[in-house]
């Protein structure tokens, strides 16, 4: 067989064959003022996924008023869990993504990006294709599907596509809230935790992130994937006298929200006479603002003053083996047929 013809000298260097990973989470400010707070609410609180209210309505509203009000209190609460390492949300994400790099060796390369913030989705998808990733899975970490989640981060990447005049093969890591193998890691690592503690827990709280009720009611699925993890989990943590407890956190303006709300559970546990009680967040995949100061300082705060005696607040699976091991066989499982 003859030899196809050479390119030409002044062809383009093209870097092709190679497969991507990237994994995804929701974002945060860049510093805990309320200048970088308000640049990153702006962008969050304007997706259309998460604020559902016609823009005419909801903008004068956010530069009127929450922009103008918010970002200090939340700047107040980011600065007290700020690490050396910047956001722990952040930090953690790049310690995920490295050690799947490290897992997965030369099979894919392995980069991460934020929602909202930086590294911004189609930065991180143009540094992929630009190494030669003509096939890339998206790898949204969120347990539970949403559409004010997982749904938002495949709209920021089709934006990106949309622009490209070559695009990558993509995929999407479905939602897991019902895999065995993140059932089992939730239950090994909290349950390892649970033994550490220097009291028994009589409840265990499960704190999920809230969503308005309407999401609920206009199909999508959040509530009953947040349900159903939380049942398997009860079971396969199998603590004789651990009472398993469901909550939704971090509700945000009038409308109504899904219920119970963690901050009433908490206040109701103490006033009934409960005395020992552990909160876990097995819908994040890693420790943020939400469950660092909303859960661990301030719902230790509102147990405590409604006459609770012991609190703890369980970690995330951060970069911990039990979670790393579950996100690698996820990751190797969805790329079946491209390695």
């Amino acid at each position: 067989m003859r030899p196809g013809p050479a390119f030409p000298a002044d062809h383009p260097s093209v870097q092709t064959g190679r497969i991507g990973v990237l994994v995804v989470n929701l974002g945060t400010p860049e510093a805990p003022t309320p200048g970088a707070v308000r640049r990153y609410l702006a962008e969050f609180l304007s997706d259309r996924r998460v604020v559902e209210i016609p823009p005419l309505v909801w903008q004068p509203i956010l530069r009127g008023i929450i922009l103008n009000t918010r970002p200090k209190r939340s700047a107040h609460a980011y600065a007290q869990v700020w690490t050396e390492a910047g956001s722990p949300l952040a930090a953690i994400t790049a310690e995920q993504a490295q050690d799947l790099q490290h897992r997965l060796g030369e099979t894919a390369i392995v980069r991460h990006a934020m929602r909202y913030g930086r590294p911004a989705i189609g930065d991180e998808l143009q540094a992929l294709m630009d190494a030669g990733c003509e096939r890339i899975l998206l790898a949204p970490l969120y347990p539970q599907y949403c559409g004010a989640t997982t749904a938002t981060v495949v709209d920021k990447a089709a934006d990106k596509l949309r622009t490209m005049r070559w695009q990558p093969a993509l995929r999407t890591l479905p939602p897991y809230h019902d895999d065995v193998g993140y059932i089992a890691a939730l239950a090994a690592d909290l349950g390892r935790q649970l033994g550490a503690l220097a009291f028994e827990p009589e409840v265990l709280l499960l704190s999920f992130h809230g969503m308005p009720e309407r999401t609920l009611h206009l199909g999508d699925p959040y509530h009953c994937h947040c349900r159903k993890t939380a049942r398997l989990l009860a079971d396969a943590l199998a603590r004789p006298g651990l009472r398993v407890e469901t909550s939704f956190q971090s509700r945000f303006g009038r409308a109504k929200w899904l219920e119970p709300a963690t901050d009433a559970v908490l206040r109701r546990e103490g006033e009934a006479g409960t005395r020992r009680l552990a909160v876990a967040a097995p819908g994040f995949a890693a420790d943020c603002l939400e469950t660092l100061e909303e859960l661990a300082i301030r719902g230790r705060e509102q147990f405590l003053e409604a006459g609770g005696a012991h609190f703890a607040a369980l970690a995330c699976l951060n970069a911990g083996q039990p979670g790393m091991d579950m996100l690698e066989a996820l990751v190797r499982r969805e790329l079946a047929g491209w390695i």
